[in-house]
C-alpha cells in the first residue's frame, strides 16, 4: 500500500513537471538554442571561419565613455570621452581621458584641461595626436530655454589696439536689458586708411555668445540694437560696443572651443598649442601630404555651423594656425586626402548643417580651390552617419561609402554601398554590394592587413531607436566585391561608436551612446561602456609569420629593411595609418602596398612609394602576410620626407 501511494505521487509530480516544461518549452528552447550556440561558436572550425569575439569591463575606476579612440605609435589607445554627453559631469568640469595599453592590458587616466567631447583629433608626423575643439556649452532644446540668448557682435572702433572683454561682460541695451558674456573674446583693431582728412577707420569686429542676466519673456530682444558694455567709459565706451540683431528663447545648438592640444605618447600628457582662430564642435582634422593639417567645419562658439571661410590649416613645425582654403561642409566630413593632393568628400557626414547644402560628394582641389562633383550615388538622401574606407590597398584609390541615414533623427537607413574610382579622369560611384543586415548608419570599417575590410555594429533607426542595433559583423573582399559574414557581436553600438585595428592584427570596438533601452523607447539608456574585440579568422589558420626586427623609419621613395625567418614565404608588406576615429569619421586610416624582395638570409626589401599624398608623412604600422593571408604582428616605422 506504502508502494502504491508512493507511485502515485510520483506520477502526479512528474505530470506536474512535464505539464511546467511544456509550458516553459519556448525558453528551454531558447536555452538549448544558446548552449549550442556557445558551443559552436567555440570550435576551432568556426573560429577559423568567422573569427571570434572577446568582451572586457574595465575596472570601474578606468570606465569612461568612448567618443573618441587613437592608436598610438606605442601600441596604446587614447580614448577621449571629455564629459562624455553628461551634462553633470559638463557642469562640474570632469572631463575623461584614458590610455590603454591592449598588450598588457593595463589602464592610465589622463588629466584632462578641455572638454574635447565631440572636437577633431588627428596623428601628426611626430605620432602626436593634434586635438582641436570641443564642447563649451552644451545644447538648450525648444521650451527649456529660460533667458533670452544669442549672438553678440562686438565692434572695436580703435585703430591702435585690440580689446579683450572677459567671460561674463555685460552688455546693456538703451532700455535696460543686460546680457552677460559666456566666453572671452578679442576684437582686433580697427582698419585705419589714408592720412589727414581723408583719414578712415573701419570697425573690426568679432562675435560672442550671450546671455540675459533675467529669465522670462521680458529678456528677448527682435530688434537690432546697439549695446553698451558695462565697466567701460569715455573713448573706450565709444569705441568698444555690441550689436544683436535677436536674443530669444529659440532652441540653442551646441557650442564649439577653439582650444587646441597635442597628446604627447612619450610623455602621456596633453600639451597647448595656440587656439584656433575658430571654435569648433563636430570638426574634421585631415592631415596633409606636407604634413599640415586642414581643420574643416563645425559649430562654433554660438552654435552655428561655421560658413565657407571658416576652414584653418595647422603647421606642426611652427605650431600656428593660419587661414585654409574655401569649402562649406556638414559636420565631421569625411575627407580623403588622394594621390593628387586633392580631397574627396565622399558625402558621409555626422549631423548639422542644411539638408540641402554642401553635401553633394565632390573632389576639393585645394591648390585652385575649385571642386568637381563625384555623381553615380544611390540614396545621397542618406550619407548621415554613413561609413566611408578608402579600399585597400591605398594605390588603387578606390573609396567605398557604405550605409547611413537620413538627414537629423529620421528613421531612414540604406544597406546602399557604392565605390568610387579616383584613378580614372571623371570619376562616378559604382554599385557595391548591399549591406547583409539591411539598412545601417552608424557602422564601422576598418581596414586589415589582409586587404579586407572588417565592418561591424550600427543600428537601422536613429541612435538605435526601437532596440535598432545591428549585432551583425561582415567582412568586405575588394578583389572579388562580396561581403562575407563574421562572427556576430554581442553588443550593440550605434552613436558614438569605434572601432580600430590593433597592432596584434586584431580589431577592437568601443562605446556606443543610443537614445533608449527599450523597444517602446520609453526608458533612457546608458552610454556603453564594455569594450569587445574581435580577433580574424586569419589568426586561427596556423602560425603566423614573424617580424625580427625593421628600420625604425625610412623615407619616401627609400626602402625599408626588415628581417623575417620566414622572408621566403612573404606575399605581401602594407604600411597602415593607425585609426583616429570618432563619430564613424576615420579619414587618417589607410593601407599602402609595398613592393617585396626577399633576400638571402631573412631579410626582405620593401620597396617604399615617393609621393607624400599617397603615404603621409608619419608613422605607420608595417604588416607582412604570407601566402594564406596571415599577417605578423606590425612593427612600427616612421615615414618621413
Amino acid at each position: 500500500m506504502k508502494l502504491r501511494n508512493r507511485t502515485r505521487r510520483w506520477a502526479v509530480s512528474g505530470t506536474a513537471a512535464l505539464a511546467v516544461a511544456g509550458m516553459n518549452a519556448p525558453a528551454l528552447t531558447d536555452f538549448a538554442a544558446q548552449q549550442y550556440h556557445q558551443y559552436l561558436i567555440r570550435q576551432p572550425a568556426y573560429r577559423a571561419r568567422y573569427g571570434s569575439w572577446q568582451t572586457l569591463l574595465f575596472p570601474a575606476a578606468f570606465r569612461i565613455s568612448a567618443v573618441h579612440a587613437t592608436l598610438l605609435r606605442t601600441g596604446k589607445v587614447l580614448i577621449v570621452a571629455g564629459s562624455g554627453n553628461d551634462t553633470a559631469a559638463f557642469a562640474a568640469g570632469t572631463f575623461k581621458s584614458l590610455l590603454w595599453d591592449p598588450e598588457k592590458n593595463t589602464y592610465k587616466l589622463i588629466p584632462t584641461p578641455d572638454d574635447m567631447f565631440c572636437g577633431g583629433h588627428t596623428s601628426l608626423p611626430d605620432g602626436s595626436v593634434l586635438v582641436a575643439g570641443g564642447t563649451q556649452r552644451y545644447e538648450q532644446l525648444d521650451g527649456t530655454v529660460t533667458k533670452a540668448a544669442g549672438t553678440m557682435r562686438v565692434r572695436n572702433e580703435n585703430p591702435d589696439g585690440p580689446v579683450t572683454l572677459p567671460k561674463g561682460s555685460v552688455f546693456t541695451a538703451p532700455d535696460g536689458r543686460a546680457y552677460a558674456s559666456t566666453a572671452p573674446v578679442t576684437v582686433p583693431a580697427a582698419v585705419k586708411t589714408g592720412s589727414g582728412a581723408a583719414t578712415k577707420v573701419a570697425a573690426s569686429e568679432q562675435h560672442v555668445f550671450v546671455e540675459s542676466l533675467t529669465a522670462g519673456q521680458g529678456s528677448v530682444s527682435t530688434t537690432t540694437t546697439t549695446y553698451h558694455v558695462r565697466g567701460l567709459s569715455g573713448a573706450a565706451a565709444r569705441n568698444v560696443y555690441g550689436m544683436a540683431d535677436s536674443l530669444t528663447l529659440a532652441k540653442q545648438d551646441f557650442q564649439g572651443l577653439r582650444t587646441a592640444w597635442e597628446f604627447n605618447p612619450d610623455s602621456e600628457e596633453y600639451e597647448p598649442v595656440p587656439p584656433m582662430r575658430y571654435a569648433r564642435w563636430y570638426p574634421t582634422l585631415t592631415g596633409l601630404g606636407d604634413g599640415r593639417v586642414l581643420a574643416v567645419s563645425g559649430l562654433d562658439d554660438t552654435g552655428q555651423i561655421l560658413p565657407a571661410t571658416g576652414n584653418e590649416l595647422f603647421d606642426p613645425a611652427s605650431r600656428t594656425w593660419s587661414p585654409g582654403p574655401d569649402g562649406y561642409f556638414p559636420t565631421y566630413p569625411t575627407l580623403f586626402l588622394t594621390e593628387s593632393g586633392e580631397l574627396f568628400f565622399t558625402g558621409s557626414n555626422s549631423g548639422y548643417g542644411p539638408a540641402d547644402q554642401g553635401r553633394t560628394p565632390r573632389l576639393w582641389n585645394l591648390t585652385t580651390d575649385t571642386f568637381r562633383t563625384v555623381p553615380g550615388l544611390r540614396d545621397p538622401d542618406q550619407l548621415e552617419t554613413s561609413s566611408s574606407v578608402l579600399l585597400p590597398p591605398a594605390q588603387r584609390q578606390r573609396v567605398m561609402v557604405l550605409g547611413g541615414g537620413g538627414v537629423g533623427e529620421s528613421d531612414k537607413s540604406t544597406a546602399r554601398t557604392a565605390i568610387a574610382d579616383l584613378s580614372v579622369p571623371n570619376p562616378s560611384f559604382a554599385p557595391g554590394p548591399d549591406l547583409p543586415a539591411g539598412g545601417t548608419r552608424y557602422l564601422n570599417s576598418v581596414i586589415l592587413p589582409d586587404d579586407t575590410v572588417f565592418t561591424t555594429g550600427g543600428s537601422a533607426d536613429y541612435r538605435g531607436k526601437q532596440l535598432s542595433d545591428r549585432l551583425k559583423a561582415q567582412v568586405y573582399h575588394p578583389d572579388t566585391n562580396s561581403f562575407t559574414p563574421a562572427a556576430d557581436p554581442t553588443v550593440g553600438r550605434d552613436y558614438h561608436s569605434e572601432a580600430l585595428l590593433l597592432p596584434d592584427g586584431r580589431v577592437v570596438v568601443l562605446g556606443s551612446n543610443p537614445l533608449f533601452a527599450d523597444r517602446a523607447d520609453t526608458e533612457p539608456a546608458k552610454f556603453e561602456q564594455r569594450v569587445e574585440i574581435w580577433t580574424p579568422p586569419y589568426l586561427y589558420h596556423g602560425d603566423r609569420p614573424s617580424l625580427t626586427a625593421a628600420d625604425a623609419s625610412v623615407k619616401l621613395g627609400g626602402t625599408l629593411t626588415a628581417d623575417s625567418p620566414d622572408a621566403a614565404s612573404i606575399a605581401t608588406a602594407r604600411l597602415i595609418r593607425p585609426s583616429s576615429v570618432t563619430h564613424v569619421t576615420d579619414v587618417e586610416q589607410r593601407s599602402v602596398a609595398l613592393t617585396v624582395t626577399a633576400a638571402p638570409g631573412g631579410r626582405l626589401a620593401l620597396g617604399v612609394p615617393a609621393n607624400p599624398n599617397l603615404l603621409p608623412p608619419g608613422w605607420y604600422q608595417l604588416f607582412v602576410t604570407d601566402h594564406n593571408g596571415t599577417p605578423s604582428v606590425a612593427r612600427w616605422v616612421q615615414v618621413t620626407t
